[in-house]
């Protein structure tokens, strides 16, 4: 199978070597998102609401530029700086996804690109 390189510029560029998005066959690999404004390339201000809702907006602008949604992504993993963030994460996560949620990973980590307090990557597949 072929793999196809997702882009979009409603997502921020790739600060290293990789791509914001590859799809191989019905399987779409979104690439980890930090809380970066896709304009200007630096981390939205504000509170940890405003960072995890960021994340989820660029995650979101990755799958449609592959055709979908936030609802085909069937496995999520969230870093956190701070795991006292984790149910601030669950009520945003809850205005972005349907049920039935996709299978998800949380994990505590010391630190993030950027000094972001958040990343997020998915997969995504499409029918």
């Amino acid at each position: 199978m072929a793999k196809q390189i997702i882009q979009t510029d409603q997502a921020p560029q790739a600060i290293g070597t990789y791509s914001q998005a590859v799809k191989v066959g019905g399987t779409v690999y979104l690439s980890g998102q930090i809380p970066l404004d896709p304009k200007t390339m630096n981390l939205v201000s504000g509170d940890m609401s405003a960072q995890i809702r960021r994340v989820f907006d660029n995650l979101s602008a990755v799958a449609e530029a592959a055709g979908g949604t936030l609802n085909d992504v069937v496995k999520l993993n969230i870093f956190l700086t701070d795991l006292a963030h984790f149910a601030l994460v669950n009520e945003i996560m809850a205005q972005y996804f349907k049920e039935p949620y996709p299978a998800r990973a949380a994990i505590g980590v010391a630190s993030l690109p950027k000094g972001a307090a958040v990343e997020m990557d998915a997969v995504m597949h499409q029918d």
